[in-house]
């Protein structure tokens, strides 16, 4: 009688972790997806997007499945606030915050890209930031946490720089601009993007202590992250705006009474032309911020 030898039982065991990995995250993401579309924050599309982003992330790793989901949770939890306001103010106001699967790619494309090529170097092994072990992957990681963060911050600076009594100011002039004009930065907004980007930073680092396992000075060094984060967060957003008040156009349309998006006969422009829609602008200010942390952590860790 043959016994299996110990190589043959470690691939059995490694090959039924990663089949629980999976079937884990599968079952969270459908039912985190599920949930978005009853409470209207996901559109058909946009749950069946988000469902693939969400296992794919989970999947590779908690910590990049924790960025996503703090992002993804406080991000639509905002958007529903001051819903009346906003109906009023926003050009692109869905209701619920609805978003369907171009947003959801363009707020979580570069981040896939990103974490599978992390899965493919680390074979789904936690890593720490830590260049002298792996310049690419400390790259790559940093690439996800700048991602979120300019995401998180955007989206908080958006949302409750809107509903801000604050008069917001173009970002390129400095000059008083109605709500909702793309551009339009308040001191509230930009402090909510810090503190957006600050809990993609500590959502990171607090699961990251429980499931890397690196040196004491290099785990302590991963502390960074927060206030990396948390001007990625500023960073990304402060990106946005300017984007936003160059290469998207705004305009007050005198028979709607309100700021639309599109030029047309009865609109007055305020600034902008009409090259980058909401979603581009999005997808190039996260990538800027991408590179840009990216970089950060390559030098820093």
């Amino acid at each position: 009688m043959e016994s299996s030898s110990p190589s043959s039982s470690s691939y059995s065991l490694s090959s039924f972790y990663k089949s629980a990995k999976l079937l884990l995250a599968v079952s969270i993401a459908f039912l985190i997806a599920f949930r978005a579309h009853r409470k209207k924050s996901l559109s058909v599309s946009g749950a069946f997007a988000g469902f693939f982003v969400m296992a794919l992330h989970i999947f590779v790793g908690s910590r990049f499945g924790v960025m996503l989901l703090a992002f993804f949770f406080t991000s639509s939890k905002l958007t529903k606030k001051g819903q009346d306001k906003k109906r009023k103010l926003d050009p692109e106001f869905k209701e619920g915050g609805q978003r369907n699967w171009v947003q959801v790619l363009a707020n979580s494309g570069i981040a896939s890209v990103l974490v599978v090529a992390i899965w493919a170097l680390t074979e789904g092994k936690d890593k720490c930031l830590d260049s002298k072990d792996s310049a690419v992957i400390t790259s790559l990681i940093g690439g996800v946490i700048g991602h979120y963060s300019c995401c998180n911050g955007d989206t908080w600076s958006s949302e409750l720089g809107i509903l801000s009594d604050e008069q917001p100011r173009l970002i390129t002039t400095f000059k008083p601009v109605k709500k909702g004009t793309n551009g339009g930065v308040t001191k509230a907004g930009l402090l909510a993007a810090a503190a957006a980007g600050s809990v993609i930073g500590i959502s990171f680092v607090l699961l990251g202590f429980m499931t890397t396992k690196c040196g004491s000075d290099i785990a302590l060094k991963q502390l960074l992250v927060i206030p990396i984060a948390t001007l990625a967060g500023v960073v990304g957003s402060v990106i946005d705006s300017l984007l936003g008040a160059t290469l998207q156009f705004t305009g007050f349309c005198s028979v709607r009474n309100k700021i639309v998006g599109k030029p047309g006969p009865t609109v007055k422009r305020i600034s902008g032309v009409n090259i980058l829609d909401n979603n581009a602008v999005n997808l190039v200010s996260i990538l800027l911020t991408t590179i840009l942390t990216s970089i950060a952590c390559l030098y820093i860790f």
